[in-house]
């Protein structure tokens, strides 16, 4: 088991925590701080593998459109799309390619990456984000077991969280400690990290990570991994789990450190000799930690490029990314074209500037939507798989405040909700009945109505007189929405009647604005026809 750390005096500890406390209050003061810790507890407590975590996880990297963006932009890098062919369009369609903890993992990263955005220090700050992500790559590349890759990423990751807390909410307190862990003339035997972090903000960045880790609800396990072990690399085999992942989060952070400041032609012979210090507790060779440095050098490389994330050439960072010089131990020379003979002149490793991405129009998600779905319902598919990416389509393509899917009761004969993304879309969907049988003599209410008549209905105003008496009373006292789209599904019969299936809802915030052209409500009939096929298919086996 790895060796716990000593236990502090209580007065030390007091003061320790009084510290923390305080620098938390900083943090505090800048606005993002609280919103990233809200959205990383919530993601990061999305670890089961059921459907409806699937469903809240999607629904919650949806909330944020450039996370949502990013994230579908980094899984059609080449690393990602290896299983399929195909552009991926979708979160959903993206959880069932790479698994829900892959999502989970990638969507904490970008989180991470898109809050700490300053300009003022932001190239420090990129040093620092590629590293963090650099470490977590690394540890799930090093990974024997595909179940420990997860995991491992994680545990890498977040072992850097209080260092990259202070340098995106502290700069001046980091730059101090930066300045105590170089060597100069002045300062021959620079401080520790920990030493360096202790002296200037009173904690370690150690223990300023397990302090807010503590805070987010961050599991025990993950919390004990992002502790430093003590001591040396164990001389035996590590095969018990916790064990040896904590240890494998330590050697992915020292590779990653040793990229970062090692030149190029001395990189090799560098990770040779740390990969013979982990071989026997790892069962790792010098050709297992080069190939993972190397794969996971491209697979940040794309994420780089994904984000157009810029990364000045001759940068330090840059020595993270795939770039054309060369990695082999004892070699200054390359057989490959250089830069200047590929006419990239003196800007060869520097991707993109910093733009924001173009913004995608309707036509286009709904299009590329349908292209995931079809995909999908060729492979062996789960219903509500389906029913998830055809409701997170149209969310992003109508810019919908909410969606939701309705579906026949075989008992009671009425429509009920079942599946619901956006804001307040699990209120809204436990709210809707819709009865499909009427007495003699009832006027039905607007969504049997449209149901019955099979029609394809947009409201624009909902609080037009001759529109808000057909509304059902719960909808005009809880759901109050002023536009909204309403879209039934119908199972056509050979020899007997058609069967209303289902409904699927829309709406927005503010009346007449949902404006939907001829080109994308014949998209949305196609995705809605969709849903009526995937039914057809589960019933068919």
């Amino acid at each position: 088991m790895p060796v716990s750390p000593p236990t502090p005096s209580p007065s030390a500890d007091n003061e320790a925590h009084l510290t923390l406390d305080y620098l938390l209050r900083r943090m505090r003061f800048k606005s993002d701080f609280p919103a990233l810790a809200t959205s990383i507890t919530r993601i990061q407590a999305l670890s089961g593998s059921e459907s409806e975590s699937l469903h809240t996880l999607c629904d919650e990297i949806l909330k944020d459109v450039a996370l949502t963006q990013k994230l579908l932009r980094v899984v059609n890098t080449a690393h990602y799309r290896r299983a399929s062919t195909d552009p991926i369009s979708t979160v959903s369609r993206a959880v069932s390619l790479i698994g829900l903890a892959g999502v989970r993992n990638l969507a904490l990263s970008l989180m991470l990456l898109e809050h700490m955005e300053d300009k003022v220090h932001a190239q420090q700050l990129k040093v620092e984000l590629l590293r963090t992500v650099m470490a977590g790559t690394l540890a799930s590349e090093l990974s024997h077991q595909s179940r420990d890759a997860e995991e491992a990423f994680l545990g890498a990751l977040f072992r850097n969280l209080g260092r990259l807390l202070v340098a995106f909410y502290l700069p001046e307190d980091a730059e101090q400690i930066r300045a105590l862990t170089t060597v100069s003339d002045e300062q021959p035997e620079p401080l520790s990290d920990a030493q360096a972090s202790v002296k200037v903000l009173g904690v370690s960045h150690e223990q300023l990570a397990g302090h807010i880790g503590q805070s987010w609800g961050l599991p025990d396990g993950l919390l004990a991994c992002m502790r430093s072990p003590e001591g040396r690399v164990p001389t035996r085999s590590l095969a018990a789990r916790p064990e040896r992942l904590w240890w494998l989060a330590s050697m992915a952070n020292e590779v990653a450190q040793t990229m970062l400041d090692t030149e190029p032609v001395k990189l090799g012979d560098a990770l040779t000799k740390l990969a013979r210090t982990y071989a026997t507790s790892l069962d790792l060779t010098s050709d297992d930690v080069s190939q993972a440095a190397a794969r996971a050098r491209k697979r940040l490389t794309e994420l780089t490029q994904a984000l157009n994330l810029n990364v000045p050439a001759q940068s330090p960072g840059e020595r993270l990314l795939d770039t054309f010089y060369v990695d082999a131990p004892n070699s200054g020379q390359t057989d490959g074209p250089t830069p200047d003979a590929l006419g990239l002149g003196d800007d060869t490793g520097t991707l993109a500037p910093d733009l924001p991405p173009p913004a995608v129009d309707a036509t286009s998600i709904l299009t590329n939507g349908i292209q995931d779905i079809t995909n999908s319902l060729v492979e062996s598919f789960r219903l509500n798989d389906v029913l998830q990416m055809i409701l997170e389509t149209m969310l992003r393509a109508l810019n919908c405040r909410r969606v939701v899917f309705c579906l026949r009761d075989a008992r009671t004969g009425q429509l009920t909700g079942r599946l619901g993304l956006g804001e307040g879309a699990d209120v809204v969907r436990d709210l809707f009945k819709v009865p499909l049988v009427l007495r003699p003599g009832e006027n039905p209410e607007l969504f049997t109505a449209v149901c019955l008549k099979q029609v394809d209905t947009l409201i624009a105003d909902a609080s037009a007189p001759n529109i808000v008496t057909r509304l059902p009373t719960w909808f005009r006292d809880r759901v109050q929405a002023p536009t909204f789209l309403v879209l039934p599904l119908v199972m056509k019969r050979t020899g007997q009647a058609d069967m209303v299936l289902g409904l699927i809802y829309a709406d927005k915030g503010q009346a007449d604005s949902l404006q939907i052209s001829e080109k994308e409500l014949s998209l949305l009939r196609t995705l809605r026809n969709q849903a009526v096929m995937a039914f057809r298919h589960a019933a068919n086996g």
